[in-house]
């Protein structure tokens, strides 16, 4: 919805956060995340509530940016930030998680690892995950869910870069509304 006075617009619409890549790559992260924690860790472990947890806030906090976004740019930014800071988060738990249990964090120019990143670049359906991951081990899916996560990391950075731009060049809400009220009031006169 645009609210609109005669000469400006100042409530611009923004996009549908599910058209996203950056809150689709999240939500397959959310699903494998509570896939691999309640299947590989003990039940009443706190692991599986504290990854289920970042998992959910770099899910939400988007979600809840991009809705802010309509008034106020810097509660979008922050949010933002949020939702990068929990995958952090997240990522760590993952990497613990595999160094642990004495399994492998594949390098990056293994060929496992660059198949990895080619599947979860092409596919940002977490339908797609929910079954891929049925018939992997506990190894392969934490790998994939870090790939994710870095995929989700770079694209969070890019849109944060976007977002301080946009406020840069067109500032904040309280600036677009006085400049559509000066300008109502020089074109009215």
């Amino acid at each position: 919805m645009t609210t609109k006075n005669n000469n400006g617009v100042f409530l611009k619409p923004k996009g549908n956060y599910r058209n996203l890549i950056v809150f689709q790559k999240t939500e397959c992260i959310y699903d494998i995340t509570y896939y691999f924690a309640h299947k590989y860790f003990a039940k009443g472990d706190r692991t599986i509530d504290q990854m289920v947890q970042a998992a959910r806030s770099g899910k939400q906090n988007i979600a809840e940016g991009a809705a802010a976004s309509v008034t106020s740019t810097e509660t979008e930014i922050k949010l933002m930030n949020v939702a990068r800071a929990s995958l952090q988060e997240l990522l760590l738990d993952y990497e613990d998680y595999l160094r642990v249990n004495n399994l492998e964090l594949w390098a990056y120019d293994t060929p496992k690892a660059s198949q990895t990143r080619a599947a979860c670049t092409a596919h940002n359906d977490s339908a797609y995950y929910r079954e891929a991951i049925q018939e992997r081990s506990a190894e392969t899916i934490a790998n994939i869910a870090i790939t994710l996560i870095h995929q989700a990391d770079v694209l969070l950075g890019r849109l944060l870069d976007r977002l301080q731009r946009d406020f840069v060049t067109g500032g904040g809400i309280r600036e677009q509304m006085t400049r559509a009220r000066l300008d109502y009031r020089k074109n009215n006169s």
